[in-house]
């Protein structure tokens, strides 16, 4: 792959809802290049991007995946992304970096809720795309209610500039309406097929929308327009240009139709990439930091070199590799950058071409190119690599928040550290990976995109570390106060033959406003408790304060030493902070103690069906509903609702929504438990104790 033309370069993500076929279109689109010998199957686990273990035994893809191909004089940089919800966040990386994408759309199930979720990233950003119809062969499959059901999802128009012969088990064909010829395909997938004329019971239908297709192109040109108000023909090259102008600048799709499985359309997919979207010349400018004087810089190809590391790797021979887009400038091997997103400068020791899990080595990349390098000392996921001289820095990509967290638990004491260590190999290749202790309970969580990922977590963890933990739902961080003033003692007297040991405090416990902490006030007066005494006295309140009598910290009161009585000789340090703690159990029974629970902010976006069940899980959830207002693709639900309410809130909004709900939350404030779940906690507590 030397003397790389950026204009020959096409850099596309492939896009749809999981199970549509992706990984078997590229799969064939690679065979058909001849980058591969012979097609290989997901249910065999034996494709070129689906090389990870857990992909295999899964059999979905996690991971975005890269492949490096060259066909017909051009380069095609193409990534493979996941189309199941919990891995979108691979996808809208992947769609960062790349100018086109080809969504592929189920004949059978059409437009699923994840397909509609990465259709919004391509949208976010502005990229030309193509549409793949896919499995034309498989039963109740339908062309054309597919193409309505894109254009109402989307609001789009989609332009077919293939139409398919026969359908499900009598699917054998295409109908090319740039050439107006019919391909007939054999019963293997080969990359072969035969050119007829078109058949007589499809002219009609092929006309029809051959005409569609000629108006919407001439509308790309006014001199086409032209040709066409008057009646006169478009040549081949005519059309194909107009199709090319309005794809790259969005004024239609084109849509083609096949089967990946059966090859039967793949390699006019792979020839409408080469025609129809944008070189990195064409739509592919971006915007980025000047570090030095912190002003905002358009990247063109030919500037001086930057690139943008889109995904990570760990492999257990190669170490850490870095996936990058170059979007500008030539990098070679044995030179020296510099990652602004760190303020470190980076040796680059060999380049790769990347081939799914093939690496190919080269000795330069130029703008444009998707490559990889490893052994990277600080670079991360999402950070900038330039030339020292002109330092720019790309925004890193802003990840939707984690929607659930599970405590993670060695199932050996001796592999804690080791699983700690896993995991921040594994945040290293995935950044929506998140990990936190728990102030409370000490145990680790880690938060991530839906129950799948989490799996997929622990999977990797005992496939690459040899470490194996259970998950457990999280500990409710609980609080506890009191909501009136009372006072009392707190006397300790032991006596054992020899020193005893004697200390007797009185305290008054008050409520505080939230969010004050714990206050301790010494008002003794005249000696009535030596000044020595009077930490003792403050750290026996706090080490009570730890659990309450609920069990649960203690926030948000003042507590108020006013009195007490000392032995001269008995007295001691110990006495009184166990008279202090008993003091605190004591009082605190008759100030009226509450639990508190945490509170959190929740946004919910759904589609318009499904707003009433929503609303009613919520209300019957505790939550309070503070604002409905519309959305681009239903409406935006915002409010607030208990966390021991939402701690399996994703698949339940995904079972409610057809998967076509996301929400995010964040913490809020401490609000009272009601009284009858905050009885059942402290029932608790006491038969522990």
């Amino acid at each position: 792959m030397d003397n790389i033309d950026t204009s020959s370069i096409r850099n596309v993500a492939f896009i749809s809802h999981g199970g549509a076929g992706k990984t078997s279109l590229i799969e064939t689109i690679l065979f058909n290049a001849g980058a591969i010998k012979r097609i290989g199957n997901v249910e065999a686990g034996n494709t070129v991007m689906d090389f990870d273990s857990v992909e295999i035994d899964r059999k979905i893809s996690i991971n975005t995946k890269a492949c490096a191909v060259q066909w017909n004089n051009y380069l095609l940089n193409i990534l493979d992304t996941p189309g199941y919800g919990n891995f979108l966040h691979e996808t809208q990386a992947a769609l960062s970096v790349v100018g086109g994408a080809v969504v592929i759309a189920s004949a059978i199930s059409g437009i699923k809720a994840e397909t509609e979720r990465v259709w919004d990233f391509s949208e976010r950003y502005d990229l030309s795309k193509l549409i793949f119809v896919n499995k034309m062969d498989r039963e109740r499959a339908d062309f054309f209610r597919t193409l309505g059901n894109i254009e109402k999802k989307f609001k789009v128009n989609p332009l077919p500039i293939f139409l398919p012969i026969g359908k499900e088990e009598s699917f054998k064909g295409i109908i090319d309406l740039v050439k107006m010829k019919a391909y007939i395909y054999p019963d293997e997938p080969t990359a072969a097929f035969s050119i007829i004329e078109i058949p007589e019971e499809y002219k009609e239908i092929a006309n029809k929308y051959r005409n569609k297709m000629v108006e919407a192109v001439s509308e790309t040109d006014d001199r086409l327009i032209e040709k066409y108000l008057e009646d006169e023909e478009l040549s081949e090259d005519e059309i194909r240009g107009g199709l090319r102008e309005g794809t790259i600048s969005k004024r239609f799709i084109p849509v083609i139709c096949g089967s990946a499985v059966k090859n039967i359309g793949s390699k006019l997919m792979l020839e409408a990439i080469t025609m129809y979207l944008p070189s990195p010349y064409e739509r592919e400018f971006k915007e980025a930091e000047n570090t030095k004087t912190n002003e905002n810089v358009i990247i063109k190809p030919d500037s001086s070199f930057s690139a943008f590391v889109f995904k990570t790797f760990i492999d257990p021979f190669s170490g850490k590799i870095s996936l990058f887009r170059v979007y500008s400038g030539i990098l070679t091997n044995e030179s020296e950058v510099l990652n602004t997103s760190r303020n470190e400068i980076e040796r680059i020791n060999q380049l790769y071409i990347v081939q799914g899990n093939k690496f190919i080595k080269t000795d330069k990349v130029v703008a444009g190119q998707i490559a990889m390098v490893n052994k990277l000392k600080h670079t991360m996921t999402f950070d900038t690599l330039c030339e020292k001289k002109n330092p720019v820095k790309f925004d890193p990509i802003s990840l939707q928040d984690t929607v659930i967290t599970f405590s993670i638990v060695p199932k050996s004491k001796e592999d804690e550290d080791k699983v700690s260590t896993g995991l921040h190999r594994l945040m290293e290749e995935d950044p929506s990976i998140k990990l936190s202790r728990d102030e409370q309970s000490s145990d680790q969580l880690i938060s991530g995109m839906g129950q799948m990922h989490i799996e997929t977590i622990v999977e990797r963890l005992k496939k690459k570390f040899g470490v194996e933990v259970n998950l457990e739902t999280p500990k409710i961080p609980y609080k506890e106060t009191i909501l009136k003033t009372a006072s009392g003692q707190g006397k300790y007297k032991k006596q054992s033959g020899g020193r005893g040991q004697y200390g007797d405090v009185w305290i008054e416990l008050q409520p505080s406003e939230r969010g004050s902490g714990i206050e301790f006030v010494d008002k003794i007066v005249g000696g009535a408790i030596p000044r020595q005494f009077i930490p003792a006295v403050e750290k026996g309140i706090m080490e009570a304060c730890k659990e309450g009598v609920s069990g649960y910290p203690v926030v948000d009161i003042k507590a108020i030493l006013y009195d007490g009585t000392f032995h001269s000789v008995d007295s001691s340090e110990m006495a009184f902070k166990i008279a202090a703690s008993m003091a605190y159990k004591s009082v605190a029974m008759d100030a009226k103690p509450v639990v508190l629970e945490p509170i959190m902010n929740i946004d919910i976006y759904v589609p318009e069906d499904a707003v009433g069940n929503v609303i009613g899980d919520l209300n019957s959830k505790r939550g309070r509903i503070e604002n409905v207002e519309p959305h681009k693709h239903g409406q935006h639900i915002k409010g607030k609702i208990p966390m021991s309410e939402i701690l399996k809130y994703a698949p339940e909004l995904r079972s409610m929504t057809g998967g076509r709900g996301i929400f995010s939350i964040g913490f809020d404030h401490y609000d009272e438990l009601p009284s009858h779940l905050a009885e059942k906690i402290m029932d608790g507590h006491k038969d522990k104790v």
